[in-house]
């Protein structure tokens, strides 16, 4: 335990690394450098982007979502140093035994070691992003814009990742309800941020009763095969606590059916349940199917279902689903249900996806590779573009402070997303280079383009909020928006279309200037 300024409370040790302490020693350290020379106060731009979509081995993502943005700037707020979060670096000694922060430094943390300085544009949440655009731009005085790089893409990065898995999960689902249940198998606390991200990213509900209360939703979930277990070790079996569970809800009543033998005993025990439901007046919600053959289960509980007058009852899915499955699943049943006189359209309209762990830990693609990387500092006055150059091409970012436009195509289809110096204006004819490949460019006409979108909006200024309350909706509506407006090609789950992301002819230049101007002075 730690305490608070008085010394007299106890405060959780938690909170201390939840906090502005929440970052990477390397951010610390620099920032020292930049006060001890003076730099501290000189006005920087930082932009945050990802370099490439997941790529989950079996199949591919063509684009992302952003997500993050509000619990962010909720964490910026927050964050700050103070006489409890200065301590560990008061003491932290090097392997000689020698002070690593110094007091003149630590003093100036905690007089104005808060992000209240920094201005933020960043791309809404919900909004479909691409790779090597900017998500998010920092600017401010160069010591506080670096010591906000950890966190920001930590959470920004994160929620991302989830909000695209979710994303495409409710594209492969085609429009049957997506329930998030990955919070018993998440990383720790992130698990939350995994929540949120999946709701932005499509999921109708969460098992997550916490995130579900902070984000204006009912939270969703039955029973586990735990329930129907402890009946039958009382001697009382399925059917016992399917009753006893329909008893307590009797207008929500999901029954869980794969225990001991799904069609065998769970299904009919359910519709007998079912069946003793509607005597009384109250309408069975339907069954969870948890594990097997869950296209054949579907179709096999469905004709139970239908012979018993249940022909709207629900039949939730789970078990390990992703994207990938679910499209094999609804595939099969494409094929199957006309066999056993079912209409698939039909069947498939009844069921929801119950998807956990693969969703809330992106498997197959654990994170995002976002960077944060100086792109202008302040130069007399003006911004100065800064520059880094990788050994390999794609490495090296676009500098400079920019602005981001979403172009679209005569047939109102995303087809670009073009980058230009910050206010520069766009003509008519655009010319698209390329970031890398110098024989590599596009032209669009004016008659080829029905609209030009600005992506960035102001979040932060002058030390406060500039953007509107988050609105999980507002949200959701944006990323259907953003999706259908895709190619088809870009939305395929295997092997998608290459959606363009370039630059103006000015910021292709003077990308090129920077670099050969830094190989010459390298020599």
């Amino acid at each position: 335990m730690a305490h608070d300024d008085s010394g007299s409370r106890p405060v959780p040790a938690r909170s201390l690394a939840d906090g502005i302490l929440f970052t990477d020693q390397y951010q610390l350290t620099m920032a020292q450098l930049y006060f001890d020379r003076d730099l501290h106060e000189r006005p920087a731009q930082f932009e945050h982007f990802f370099r490439s979509y997941p790529d989950y081995g079996s199949h591919q993502a063509g684009y992302c979502v952003a997500a993050g943005l509000d619990w962010f700037l909720d964490w910026m707020e927050a964050a700050t140093f103070d006489a409890q979060t200065l301590a560990p670096l008061r003491s932290q000694l090097d392997a000689n035994g020698n002070r690593v922060f110094s007091d003149p430094f630590c003093d100036w943390l905690g007089e104005n070691g808060s992000f209240e300085s920094l201005t933020v544009r960043a791309v809404p949440e919900g909004r479909v992003v691409h790779p090597n655009a900017p998500l998010t731009i920092v600017e401010g005085p160069l010591a506080i814009a670096q010591l906000i790089e950890t966190a920001l893409l930590n959470q920004l990065n994160f929620q991302t990742l989830i909000a695209t898995k979710a994303s495409r999960v409710v594209e492969a689902s085609r429009g049957r309800p997506v329930l998030e249940f990955g919070l018993r198998r998440s990383a720790e606390f992130g698990a939350n941020a995994a929540t949120r991200a999946s709701l932005i990213g499509g999921a109708v509900g969460s098992s997550n009763v916490g995130v579900s209360a902070v984000m204006g939703l009912n939270p969703v979930g039955t029973h586990a095969h735990s329930m129907v277990q402890a009946f039958m070790a009382l001697g009382e079996g399925e059917l016992a606590a399917f009753r006893a569970y329909a008893e307590l809800y009797p207008d929500s009543c999901l029954l869980l059916v794969d225990t001991i033998d799904t069609l065998g005993s769970g299904v009919p025990n359910a519709i007998r349940v079912f069946e003793e439901l509607r005597t009384k007046g109250h309408e069975p919600v339907g069954i969870r199917l948890d594990s097997g053959d869950l296209a054949y289960l579907s179709i096999q509980a469905a004709l139970l279902l239908n012979e018993a007058g249940f022909n709207d009852a629900s039949i939730v899915l789970s078990s390990s689903l992703d994207e990938l499955l679910i499209f094999q699943i609804l595939s099969q049943i494409d094929q199957e249900a006309p066999r056993y006189g079912l209409d698939p359209t039909a069947l498939i309209r009844r069921l929801a996806m119950g998807v956990g762990s693969k969703l809330t830990s992106s498997e197959g693609h654990p994170y995002l590779d976002g960077v944060y990387k100086l792109v202008a500092l302040d130069q007399a006055g003006e911004w100065q573009p800064a520059i880094k150059i990788s050994e390999t091409p794609a490495k090296t970012p676009n500098p400079g402070n920019k602005d981001v436009y979403r172009i679209y195509d005569r047939r109102g289809r995303s087809t670009a997303d073009l980058l230009t110096p910050h206010g520069a204006p766009l003509s008519d004819e655009l010319d698209l280079r390329h970031p890398i490949e110098p024989n590599t460019r596009r032209y669009l006409p004016a008659e080829g383009v029905s609209e030009v979108e600005s992506l960035l909006v102001d979040v932060r200024r002058d030390g406060a909020r500039v953007i509107d309350p988050f609105d999980l909706e507002q949200a959701r509506d944006r990323r259907a928006e953003d999706v259908e407006r895709l190619d088809p090609g870009v939305r395929r789950l295997v092997n998608p279309h290459r959606y363009h992301v370039s630059l103006t002819p000015e910021l292709w230049d003077l990308k090129q200037d920077l670099v050969r101007q830094a190989r010459t002075e390298r020599r």
